[in-house]
């Protein structure tokens, strides 16, 4: 390392001592704290990304963000060239440089990464990291602290892109590296023209009686409200944003995705009168190509986002029931699009004659937790698809999505999105382009017209509250479906989650996507002893990522049985035969 450089980081570093007695650890979050504490944090990690971007000749991305954590905490992420997330094998190289004890220890542990990863740092060359945050108030100084970080790296430039949904700074990123445009303004066009495409191909159905008037986002006080908000009026629907952030509203708190979807109430600025069915008939009007179209409805839709715009649910209520709501989950977004584009792939690969253009058999995959309700597991599988499971953690869904030609994946939390190949994405192109030659405007060129407009509205680099919205949206106008009727798709199983404090989480070891647990030996036949007690009966065991817990997941046909066996499986985990 050269003396300027060497000079600079120890300048640098010295602003922004390491906070005492805590130690940090990059999980698929990222860091996540509170903010007071973070400053340190952000500034090696602006470092990290700095030698990220050296090591990779591309552009990567900071995020400043704690999505659905209180207002209070914050955190920061890098994103990789594809706009996903940072690679595990650096993952290890975040938590040395976050928890060096000081400026000398830090410089050592840079070292060790460039003489590793072969880092050029001979001025021949620049990195560039952009540079987003969430509505924090905290955002401002971490964001400083970021800047001071790249910048202590010489070569390394930062370009601060602003107040950003963390999906809009994957997908800036990932822009960026394939030489495309890459804007806000770029994002909000691909966004409004890609789903005006999917609307003006929507079918002329006369049952297209179950949409409603009108479309209420509860944005949780953060960021993606606002961004809503901004391109709502080139959409043609109609949309109210509650919890926009503008108000005295709190970001998370009693409001948001994260909110909702545990705690299956009202969050707040929301009634019964606003969501559900009614008795009055109502009309929804939006606009598609051929102009204003109308469809008879029965209640608003509703949906949140969580704090940065990265997750998202649907919700209605039964007037009668007050304040708790019918959730549609991740799992039935994910039902959803699959049902979708199952249903466009079939179209385009079947002929008036039976016979298609240039075959192509397109392999789709669904991928999911081992979190996901059994019932969406059986209705996927009842479609026809494959349906793989992977670890907790998007990192781990996202890697296995993008082994199919079209994979799609959503944790129930609402995080989740459709990745597609460029080799499907090819034949696709070139598919379509047959077809509006020898049968433009016959059902094959409007499937594979669809299926272009997906791969473009849907964010490839990462979950996007904003994206998976408007997708949604096109599809319920397409099926002609309200979200009572989309929540029938099937019914979920009841289940429960507990947590069960250990001395040792590590002592809990398990396999086969976290389902199955191998040690310590012989819990793995006690819990399927109880489970055998239950039809329908599922259960498991996994050790916590952040926490000395271990985490009970039961399943089973009434919430009664549910409960019932997740107790006797976290009575196994606390006692003294398996984990002392």
């Amino acid at each position: 390392m050269k003396e300027e450089q060497l000079s600079l980081l120890l300048k640098s570093s010295s602003k922004f001592p390491p906070p005492l007695g805590v130690k940090l650890s990059y999980g698929t979050s990222g860091f996540r704290a509170d903010a007071s504490i973070l400053r340190s944090t952000v500034f090696r990690v602006g470092i990290l990304a700095a030698l990220r971007s050296f090591q990779t000749k591309s552009v990567i991305g900071l995020m400043i963000t704690a999505s659905h954590n209180v207002v209070s905490d914050n955190g920061v992420k890098v994103a990789d060239p594809s706009g996903g997330m940072l690679t595990q094998d650096w993952e290890p190289f975040a938590d040395s440089l976050a928890n060096a004890a000081d400026p000398h220890h830090l410089l050592q542990l840079i070292n060790e990464i460039i003489k590793k990863e072969n880092i050029p740092l001979d001025g021949t060359r620049s990195a560039e990291i952009l540079l987003g945050r969430d509505t924090r108030p905290s955002g401002e100084s971490l964001l400083e602290a970021a800047k001071e970080g790249v910048s202590s790296i010489l070569g390394a430039n930062f370009f601060d892109i602003g107040v950003v949904t963390t999906p809009q700074l994957h997908w800036m990123v990932r822009q960026r590296n394939l030489g495309l445009k890459a804007s806000e303004a770029d994002y909000f066009e691909q966004l409004s023209t890609s789903f005006r495409c999917l609307m003006d191909l929507v079918p002329n159905k006369s049952g297209m009686a179950n949409t409603s008037e009108k479309l209420i986002l509860d944005g949780a006080n953060g960021i993606g409200g606002e961004k809503l908000e901004m391109i709502k009026e080139s959409l043609g629907l109609v949309i109210e944003v509650r919890n926009s952030g503008k108000g005295a509203g709190v970001l998370n708190e009693k409001v948001g995705a994260d909110f909702v979807q545990k705690e299956k109430i009202l969050p707040r600025s929301f009634g019964p009168n606003d969501v559900g069915f009614r008795s009055a008939e109502i009309f929804a009007v939006v606009w598609g190509f051929r102009g204003w179209i109308k469809f008879g409805g029965g209640g608003d839709r509703c949906a949140s986002f969580d704090g940065d715009a990265d997750r998202i649910v649907y919700f209605s209520v039964i007037q009668e029931t007050g304040n708790k709501i019918n959730l549609v989950d991740g799992d039935k977004i994910l039902s959803l699009f699959a049902l979708f584009i199952k249903e466009q792939i079939s179209i385009l690969q079947q002929g008036k004659d039976g016979k298609g253009g240039s075959e192509y058999h397109a392999r789709i995959g669904v991928v999911q937790t081992a979190y996901a309700n059994g019932a969406s597991t059986d209705y996927l599988k009842r479609l026809g698809l494959e349906v793989m499971f992977t670890p907790t953690g998007v990192k781990y869904l996202h890697e296995q999505a993008a082994a199919y030609d079209i994979g799609i994946y959503f944790e129930a939390n609402g995080h989740g999105t459709v990745l597609f190949s460029e080799k499907f994405l090819s034949w696709l192109e070139e598919r379509n382009h047959e077809l509006s030659s020898v049968s433009i405007g016959s059902e094959q060129q409007k499937a594979a017209l669809r299926l272009v407009a997906v791969s473009k509205l849907i964010n490839q680099a990462a979950g996007d509250a904003l994206s998976g919205l408007l997708l949604v949206e096109a599809i319920l106008q397409h099926m002609g479906w309200s979200v009572n009727k989309w929540s029938e798709l099937y019914q979920d199983l009841p289940s429960r989650q507990l947590k069960v404090k250990v001395l040792d989480r590590k002592a809990v070891v398990t396999t086969n996507a976290e389902t199955v647990a191998v040690e310590p030996p012989g819990i793995q036949e006690a819990i399927n002893a109880e489970i055998a007690k239950y039809t329908q009966g599922r259960s498991f065991i996994r050790p916590s990522g952040t926490e000395d817990v271990v985490r009970v997941y039961a399943e089973a046909p009434t919430q009664e049985e549910a409960d019932s066996l997740a107790k006797s499986v976290a009575h196994l985990v606390e006692g003294p035969e398996y984990l002392k």
